[in-house]
């Protein structure tokens, strides 16, 4: 059965029109009912289940959609219009890493191409703190790990993380190194490095010479990146210090390609690295062995622990050997050796100072032939006057003719020339010419100082080593004020006689001495000193030869310094020089001349003189090869310090000598002079 449902409205006309009409099944006019009657037991036939929505909650989303959509555009014009390149750029470089490719270090050569410093690799473990776990429970496990592999205390691995250090362990012992190799993909952010370093192999005592190397500082490396990594060692003292510009490598570059999570894609070498130029020094490292081997057999004997020496050509100015007492190894810088380092730090005889360069010294009479040079040359004196020396100078008091000061020599020397105070020490005779005495004129403290810086004293000789000191020289104006304000301000005759025998407050370095005496021995060029001779590159082919460089010349007459010369000569042969102060080198297979000094520093408990000895040796006599300085400190008094050693290093290096193929040479003949005169040394 079917029926019709009607919707429609009446007309105007009482009619109805419907819509539209449909067919109602039976069932849906009884299920109408039921309805109707349960709305109406609820109470709902006038509430309405369907409510309508407004129009806000249709347009809200909507409006959210579009400024979400504005927000991410305005942020797509930011990163790639406003910022596009540099983001660009920072992405590109996230890309890619450059590393630094290590090359060698030049080497330091003697002047026969013997090695001195090697090259050799060690392994260091370093970490990019900022990679590595930063949360704690991550971050322990990872120190933890990394000190009981690398056997330190798990204090100092935390430090060097705290003070974001990037070398974390040097030097790595083979162990470390194994264990660390296969496992360093459990360390995030570090790697094993290999690092060259220095192996100095010649002789312990070149090591104030050629110095060591250090680690690179933050602020070195912040100026200089494109010639170190902030792994790298430099120079710091010494030759590696001085000629760093030229031993240091230039480190090539590999790119390294990585992805988005940090895997490596490729490796591409950028640049070439480029190995450091080399030096050849004038040194002679055997000389250099025989020297320090000497000077320490007779530090040994005497008990002593401090000195220094230095030999000179002086036709170059170059250093054939320099050593200073007590020595160090230099290797224990480059292998970073923390408990030898400090040591060397702590030792109160300071092993790092270099005496031959920086080592400022009371010369004693060293300083005689330098004064005689310039007595002859102002015409104070001529060589052959006599003096008398009665063994002492008594100054009268001029404002006390009463009080009186005694100056006593060493020796009674009787009448004595300039050779003869020269060849035997003797100090009245200096009094004489250097303060002036009865009718003899002195040169005043004015003129010695203006001839002993002629000679180099006193300042700085130029040498091709960072440290050295300029010594000093007094005068007159630096007491005054000096002692401003004092009785002791005023520079009196005493002051002058001091002086006059290298005594008072003057410091002079036994390299400015040595390269005084070779001036004296060359025939009066001052040259300044020079360790290197050339440099080369990696096939020892010369770059660029260093040329003697003379300071300056003819600021004596050679008659004068020939003068000189010949008082040194008989200070070794003793002729007509009963006291002669060097005999004990008459017995060389070479004429020599020669000249001590010994300095009363201080006075030991029983009352007996601590001294500053030196001797100083030209050779051969008519044509200098060589001189050689000695000089060493807190020598007893009577103790026969530096002439042994001098004897023997010349005695060496003047002597036979085989050659290859031969069983022995003719000895050069001996000094046509010879002597029995007791030897003594110093003044």
């Amino acid at each position: 059965m079917s029926v019709f449902r009607l919707f429609g409205n009446k007309s105007s006309r009482g009619k109805v029109f419907f819509k539209h009409r449909e067919d109602i099944e039976p069932h849906e006019i009884f299920l109408d009912k039921i309805a109707k009657k349960k709305e109406e037991r609820l109470d709902m036939d006038e509430k309405k289940l369907d409510i309508p929505l407004s129009k806000n909650s249709v347009f809200l989303p909507f409006w959210g959609a579009i400024f979400v959509f504005i927000v991410f555009f305005l942020r797509l014009v930011q990163l790639q219009v406003m910022h596009g390149a540099e983001y660009s750029s920072q992405a590109e470089n996230n890309k890619y890493i450059f590393y630094k490719v290590q090359a060698d270090r030049g080497i330091i050569f003697d002047k026969n191409f013997k090695p001195l410093v090697d090259n050799v690799s060690t392994f260091d473990l370093v970490c990019d703190w900022a990679s590595t776990p930063q949360n704690g429970g991550d971050k322990d496990r990872f120190m933890v790990s990394l000190s009981d592999i690398l056997k330190v205390p798990l204090d100092q691995v935390e430090k060097k993380f705290n003070d974001h250090e990037a070398t974390i362990a040097e030097n790595l012992d083979h162990e470390a190194l194994v264990v660390m190799e296969t496992r360093i993909n459990e360390f995030r952010g570090c790697e094993i490095g290999k690092r060259p370093i220095r192996k100095y192999t010649g002789d312990q005592s070149l090591s104030h010479l050629l110095g060591y190397m250090g680690k690179i500082e933050q602020e070195e490396w912040a100026t200089q990146k494109d010639l170190y990594s902030i792994y790298d060692y430099i120079g710091r003292t010494g030759l590696e210090n001085s000629y760093e510009p030229v031993l240091r490598k230039n480190p090539g570059q590999v790119r390294v390609e990585r992805d988005a999570k940090g895997n490596i894609i490729s490796k591409n070498i950028s640049s070439l690295p480029e190995s450091g130029k080399s030096v050849v020094l004038w040194l002679d490292l055997d000389l250099q062995k025989k020297l320090a081997a000497e000077m320490q057999k007779q530090l040994k004997i005497l008990g002593l622990n401090k000195a220094a020496a230095v030999a000179i050509d002086p036709k170059t100015g170059g250093i054939l050997a320099m050593a200073s007492f007590p020595e160090y190894d230099d290797n224990a810088f480059s292998e970073s050796d923390t408990k030898e380092v400090a040591k060397l730090l702590n030792d109160q005889n300071n092993p790092l100072f270099n005496r031959a360069i920086a080592g400022q010294y009371l010369t004693g009479s060293t300083i005689k032939p330098l004064e005689a040079s310039g007595a002859l040359q102002e015409k104070l004196i001529s060589a052959d006057k006599t003096i008398n020396c009665p063994g002492k100078l008594v100054i009268p008091n001029k404002y006390h003719p009463e009080l009186s000061q005694t100056l006593n020599d060493n020796h009674t020397h009787g009448l004595t020339d300039m050779r003869k105070a020269i060849a035997e020490s003797c100090n009245v005779y200096f009094w004489t010419i250097g303060g002036g005495w009865n009718d003899q004129q002195g040169l005043g403290p004015t003129r010695i100082k203006n001839y002993l810086s002629l000679f180099g004293w006193g300042g700085e000789t130029g040498i091709d080593l960072p440290g050295e000191a300029s010594g000093f020289i007094p005068d007159p104006a630096w007491k005054k004020e000096k002692f401003l304000g004092t009785q002791d301000q005023s520079w009196t005759d005493g002051d002058t006689y001091n002086m006059a025998i290298g005594q008072g407050f003057i410091g002079i370095t036994p390299l400015q001495v040595a390269n005084a005496f070779s001036a004296i021995a060359n025939g009066g060029i001052l040259y300044q000193p020079q360790v290197v001779q050339k440099i080369v590159d990696s096939k020892r082919n010369v770059v660029e030869e260093k040329k003697p460089l003379a300071i300056r010349q003819n600021f004596i007459d050679a008659k004068n310094l020939e003068v000189v010369r010949e008082g040194m000569r008989q200070a070794v042969t003793g002729k007509n020089s009963p006291l002669a102060s060097s005999v004990i080198l008459n017995s060389l297979p070479v004429a020599v001349g020669a000249k001590t000094g010994t300095a009363q520093v201080r006075k030991d408990a029983y009352g007996k003189d601590i001294m500053n000895s030196w001797v100083t040796v030209f050779a051969p006599y008519d044509d200098p090869q060589i001189v050689i300085t000695i000089m060493m400190e807190d020598v007893h008094e009577g103790q026969l310090a530096v002439l042994p050693v001098a004897k023997a290093v010349l005695n060496w290096y003047f002597g036979p000598k085989e050659k290859p193929g031969e069983s022995g040479q003719t000895a050069l003949p001996l000094a046509p002079e010879s002597s029995s005169a007791t030897t003594t040394e110093g003044e």
